[in-house]
């Protein structure tokens, strides 16, 4: 038996693998553990099929003069990929070579990646799918606290809440065995929930259990400066806390003065009433917490509006007091490592900046190179992908755990800008959408298959382990990075042992925001519980803010931010907001392979209210045709009251014409790069 967590979302649930004489390699189940309590989702208990499937990557493939892709050996494929590198940074320059890394990643392979990039292919331009996840969460957190951390405290603290205030996260769904931390909450009737759907989430709120607000989608950043405003006008905020711990309150309390209740409730569609009640009872509350997902960072205003959360969160002496909080919910299986050590643009080991001349010199002193050669900052993913095959942008791409032809914005644009470029790469172990683009794909290991360390919503870095062998053919990206980096006669090691790897990211990080110097597989091993920062010596810290925030002076910042006006919806023009299923995950490269999960939505379905459909001629199970001026598909109807009229929901799980994201909007939010995801206007038909 193997234990090990779960190939799927941040919340990493603990599962045993045990050999199986059936048709799968192993069977699944669920191991006691703080997030999950020994219970998994239908992803998690499904996750062995992966291991088993016929479509499997196990030979290189490189596209020949016919135009299709055809197995070739290892060898000869690096071999003419190492040449197409250099040919292409020799004609273009070294910024000519792309790389586009993935939040599900081990916090090893993320680390790597951004090695090999920086010094092997001596490129700025690398991010990552995390800059579509995480990136407005965490500039709030940066610029509010000083670091990011996505829960900066156990999820377990959640259990013993008076009131928790949830915006944009139907965790029903995304992270099901999540929901048992929300239990004392609503049996309380303190659970409120933020969301334009009535959710699986939302539903927690009936009979007693708290509060479903059903904001006009894209007004969340109104709802929380009308929440601030009743917070200040009525002097609920915890003045004492505000007074030695923040900076910046008079230009808050400014900047919220105008958004009395009644005028948030025109535009918000929330009753004042409502907001009055909410901002009371966690003002009230003696143990209380205020949690933001994608619904209300995947915006162009995203940044700000999480931002708003942590300045309610402030005001009310939320963030480091016992028995409260304030915490993101990172969506991602490795999220917040990934983020950490070298795949964004600006950023190196350790949640350093590229930009800082100290934290170049001490991440080229572990690299054995001269500082001078770690390029500058690059770009973030949007800008990354649409600059591929024009002037001054990148004539090669990488692509490492991601399924851009499907998750990115405005995805039309990206197959585009995709096919422009001379040379695409893409390592998997499925033929993804993007894979089936590519000039040479590369055929790696799945999550059973190797050693490795994840870093969970908490900051908890947790081991992953080899349970089964790989196929033959495939090979660890640590394998496929050295290979390349020997023939590209790059500085530095480069070990092929995970174990070894994350003693050098160990090495990388000491010092820096998020330093795991302190950490080891042997010591990870033990079964510690391991939240960063974990430096020699530590016990780890499971919980931030609790005497200081990470800025120079110790306080956290209150930031004054404003609301933006949006176009709204017409009879004829509804908005439109994406989302998960239970059963599916992310692109779906993984989970539309297994049958138990496709079975209950086979094809595309959009939701709409009974009184949309009937005003579009839309009946249950029929086919609608969704459209903007970016692209359109059609889709098949499901009517329930649980939407409001003016908005229509989607998955973004589905590839080629019934991608979501044909319609979405790829306008990025000035301070994360963020692109608006969550909120797009759409023309809906019967066909």
């Amino acid at each position: 038996m193997t234990d090990t967590h779960c190939p799927y979302c941040a919340l990493q649930c603990a599962m045993t693998l045990t050999p199986s004489g059936g048709p799968l390699p192993v069977s699944v189940a669920g191991r006691d553990f703080p997030t999950n309590r020994g219970g998994l989702c239908k992803k998690g208990w499904s996750s062995a099929e992966l291991l088993g499937d016929r479509g499997r990557l196990t030979t290189p493939l490189v596209r020949g003069v016919d135009g299709e892709l055809h197995s070739a050996e290892w060898d000869e494929t690096l071999d003419l990929l190492a040449a197409r590198l250099r040919q292409t940074a020799d004609e273009h320059g070294h910024d000519a070579v792309g790389v586009f890394g993935g939040g599900g990643l081990t916090n090893e392979k993320a680390y790597q990646l951004g090695k090999f990039a920086r010094i092997a292919l001596r490129t700025s331009r690398i991010d990552y799918n995390g800059r579509f996840c995480m990136s407005s969460a965490a500039a709030a957190a940066n610029r509010a606290f000083g670091i990011d951390r996505g829960l900066p405290f156990p999820l377990t603290d959640l259990d013993t809440a008076e009131t928790i205030l949830l915006l944009g996260s139907n965790v029903g769904d995304t992270m099901p065995p999540f929901v048992s931390h929300l239990q004392g909450a609503r049996a309380r009737g303190g659970l409120v929930v933020v969301d334009p759907r009535r959710s699986s989430t939302a539903r927690l709120c009936a009979d007693g259990g708290g509060t479903h607000l059903q904001p006009v989608p894209g007004t969340d950043l109104v709802l929380l400066l009308a929440l601030i405003h009743v917070v200040i006008a009525e002097r609920l905020y915890d003045r004492d806390y505000v007074a030695a711990r923040t900076s910046g309150f008079a230009a808050l309390r400014g900047s919220v003065s105008s958004w009395w209740p009644e005028r948030a409730a025109t535009i918000t569609g929330v009753p004042a009433q409502s907001i009055r009640e909410v901002a009371r009872s966690l003002a009230r509350a003696e143990s209380a917490y205020i949690l933001t997902g994608r619904g209300v960072e995947q915006h162009v205003d995203g940044t700000d509006t999480a931002t708003a959360a942590i300045d309610l969160a402030l005001l009310l002496g939320l963030p480091g007091a016992p028995g409260s909080g304030y915490g993101t919910l990172t969506g991602q299986g490795n999220g917040q490592g990934g983020r950490e050590h070298g795949q964004k643009a600006d950023q190196l080991p350790g949640y350093r900046k590229i930009t800082d001349p100290a934290a170049r010199a001490h991440v080229a002193a572990v690299w054995g190179v001269d500082p001078d050669i770690i390029p500058g900052a690059g770009i973030p993913a949007v800008e990354l992908l649409q600059s591929a095959g024009l002037p001054g942008g990148i004539r090669a791409l990488l692509v490492h755990g991601s399924n851009v032809v499907v998750s990115a914005p405005n995805v039309a644009t990206v197959r585009a800008a995709l096919d422009r470029l001379d040379l695409l790469v893409v390592s998997d172990f499925f033929l993804s959408e993007t894979a089936q683009m590519a000039d040479i794909v590369l055929p790696v290991l799945q999550w059973a298959e190797e050693e490795g360390t994840m870093t969970n919503l908490e900051g908890r870095v947790l081991r992953r382990r080899r349970a089964v062998d790989p196929p033959a053919g495939a090979r660890s990206e640590l394998w496929i990075l050295a290979e390349l980096a020997r023939r590209l006669d790059a500085p530095g090691t480069w070990s092929l042992e995970p174990i070894e790897v994350f003693d050098e990211l160990a090495r990388a990080s000491a010092g820096g925001p998020a330093d795991y110097s302190g950490l080891s597989h042997a010591l990870l091993d033990t079964g510690i519980e391991a939240h960063w920062p974990f430096p020699p010596g530590s016990l780890g810290t499971p919980r931030l803010f609790t005497d200081r925030f990470a800025h120079p002076d110790g306080r956290a910042l209150l930031v004054a931010v404003r609301a933006r006006e949006h176009e709204p919806p017409t009879a004829e023009r509804l908005h439109l907001v994406t989302g998960r299923l239970l059963e599916q995950y992310q692109s779906g490269t993984q989970t539309r392979r297994v049958p138990e999960l496709v079975s209950l939505h086979p094809a595309l379905i959009v939701q709409l209210h009974p009184a949309t459909a009937r005003r579009h001629g839309i009946e249950e199970g029929g086919e609608v045709r969704i459209e903007n001026d970016r692209g359109g598909l059609t889709a098949i109807a499901e009517l329930t009251g649980d939407i409001r009229p003016d908005t229509v929901f989607l998955p973004f799980h589905y590839p080629g014409t019934a991608s979501a994201n044909l319609l979405t909007d790829d306008s990025v939010d000035p301070h994360s790069a963020m692109p608006e995801f969550k909120r797009a206007l759409v023309h809906v038909s019967a066909v």
